[in-house]
């Protein structure tokens, strides 16, 4: 599959998908639909579909956004320092589609690799076990364990 940023995709979005994705946002602690997923499936990224988290590496961190310990294809997050608002951060965003998707902080689980990618839902699609393969994202079924 090709990942790409389209203008029918940003055309899409809502005013939350854009603020977050397009804007640098962050949604309401505790406000993201996908907060509570405990489903099976991939989360990818709301514009250009690329594969970001598998639903086995989230876990809840009390932080009021979605967590996971890792990115299911490494390549497709890329990292950036942020010392905005005076902090030192790593900022997260998806490599095709540029959408800002939250922070990466070293205090995720320690038997996990000690990283929690602390994501905003209003930058995932959520796309369920039962529906990847239809969807082109076969490749991650493996990945993927029923919960």
């Amino acid at each position: 599959m090709t990942y790409l940023k389209t203008s029918e995709a940003i055309a899409k979005l809502t005013p939350q998908q854009r603020h977050v994705t397009q804007e640098g946002g962050t949604e309401r602690a505790g406000s993201g639909e996908l907060l509570h997923n405990k489903e099976p499936g991939i989360y990818v990224d709301i514009v250009s579909g690329e594969p970001l988290f598998a639903s086995t590496d989230k876990f809840d961190s009390g932080s009021g956004w979605p967590s996971f310990t890792k990115p299911i294809v490494p390549a497709n997050v890329d990292e950036i320092r942020d010392d905005s608002y005076g902090m030192i951060r790593t900022e997260v965003r998806s490599a095709h589609g540029d959408s800002h998707l939250g922070h990466v902080f070293p205090d995720g689980p320690r038997d996990r690799g000690g990283q929690r990618y602390c994501i905003n839902s209003a930058s995932l699609r959520f796309v369920h076990r039962d529906d990847m393969e239809a969807e082109g994202y076969s490749e991650f079924l493996n990945q993927i364990e029923e919960n």
